[in-house]
């Protein structure tokens, strides 16, 4: 198990800190460097560094920055209370460092990381807690300094993307819903255009039946999801879509899909989620919400549509993602540690 980080030896000079406002651009620019590094390119948003240390994100979680003995910020250390009983890791250390010191700085780090998910876990009153990290499928570095600290890896995740076709917004380009299948987005209130409630939690309802059958589901409350959802500087109210079936003339909520929106120029969709009910499953339903957002990216001259897809997924949703037209760009993988919360 790594040490306390507070005795954890760091080279000499180097230095640890809570990152400020004033840190923002070095860490955008350090977790380029470490994506570049790791899978050949970045797709890192300043926007999004910038509201999970200092802006909407920063509540639910914790950061620990080192800089080195020239006070050049060198690795940085991310604990995002994610839902009742895990914790989401993130370490990155600068892919330019040495081995002896970037070896260094990963021991100290994931040492804080240890400290920092028992104190989550006991903020919530938890025995044990998770924490779930992760790597690119080919960072050999990142594996070796996870696997040193006791974690397993336990998923391989597909990064996929499809292009999106310029005709793809025109009326009947797309197949329509199957009979019985109704797809829409949530509704808003007429006056503040604010979303209807009893559509948000519908959206959590679907989603969180859908995910129970599915790897690593940790129940997450509507109020945590929605304010996870809205920290998201990609997040847009009108990128939320309803599916509904019909049996025996009574419409019910069946699936469910939230996008974003991706940085770059120009921007892209990404799918954060898609769920659908077992009793709904074969009918179409996760092909329709797919459809939509095609057809949403394709009005909005969006020219990529991404999302992440589990390579074991027992529902055969990578078969349907291949089937529309994804294809994968890079893999990650999921590293667990269950943690015991009190220390003995």
């Amino acid at each position: 198990m790594p040490s306390h980080p507070a005795t954890t030896p760091l080279p000499a000079g180097w230095t640890r800190a809570t990152p400020t406002a004033a840190d923002v651009a070095a860490l955008h620019a350090l977790l380029r460097r470490h994506e570049t590094a790791a899978r050949g390119g970045s797709g890192a948003a300043l926007e999004a560094v910038e509201a999970d240390v200092v802006g909407a994100g920063a509540a639910s979680r914790r950061h620990l920055v080192l800089h080195d003995g020239q006070s050049a910020l060198r690795a940085w250390g991310t604990v995002h209370d994610r839902a009742a009983g895990r914790s989401v890791a993130a370490v990155v250390v600068d892919p330019d460092l040495a081995a002896p010191d970037a070896d260094a700085a990963a021991h100290a780090l994931l040492g804080w990381v240890e400290q920092v998910s028992r104190e989550v876990g006991a903020e919530r009153g938890l025995p044990v807690t998770q924490v779930d990290s992760g790597a690119f499928a080919e960072d050999a570095r990142q594996s070796r300094w996870l696997a040193g600290a006791g974690y397993e890896r336990v998923r391989t995740w597909w990064q996929m993307s499809r292009p999106v076709g310029e005709n793809e917004a025109d009326p009947g380009a797309l197949p329509p819903p199957k009979p019985g299948v109704v797809v829409r987005r949530v509704a808003r209130d007429r006056s503040d255009r604010l979303p209807v409630q009893r559509d948000l939690a519908a959206v959590h309802s679907v989603l969180e039946a859908a995910f129970t059958d599915h790897f690593n589901y940790h129940e997450e409350t509507f109020e945590e999801f929605c304010s996870r959802l809205r920290e998201d500087p990609g997040h847009r109210w009108d990128h939320w879509w309803i599916a509904e079936v019909e049996d025996d003339g009574v419409r019910r909520p069946a699936g469910s899909l939230v996008a974003s929106v991706t940085a770059g120029d120009p921007p892209g969709s990404y799918v954060e989620y898609l769920g659908v009910l077992r009793t709904a499953r074969g009918r179409g339903v996760a092909k329709s919400l797919l459809h939509a957002v095609f057809a949403d990216a394709a009005a909005r001259d969006r020219p990529t549509v991404g999302i992440e897809v589990d390579a074991d997924s027992p529902t055969g949703a990578a078969d349907l993602y291949l089937a529309m037209g994804f294809t994968t760009a890079y893999e990650t993988a999921s590293w667990h540690k269950d943690l015991p919360v009190a220390q003995g």
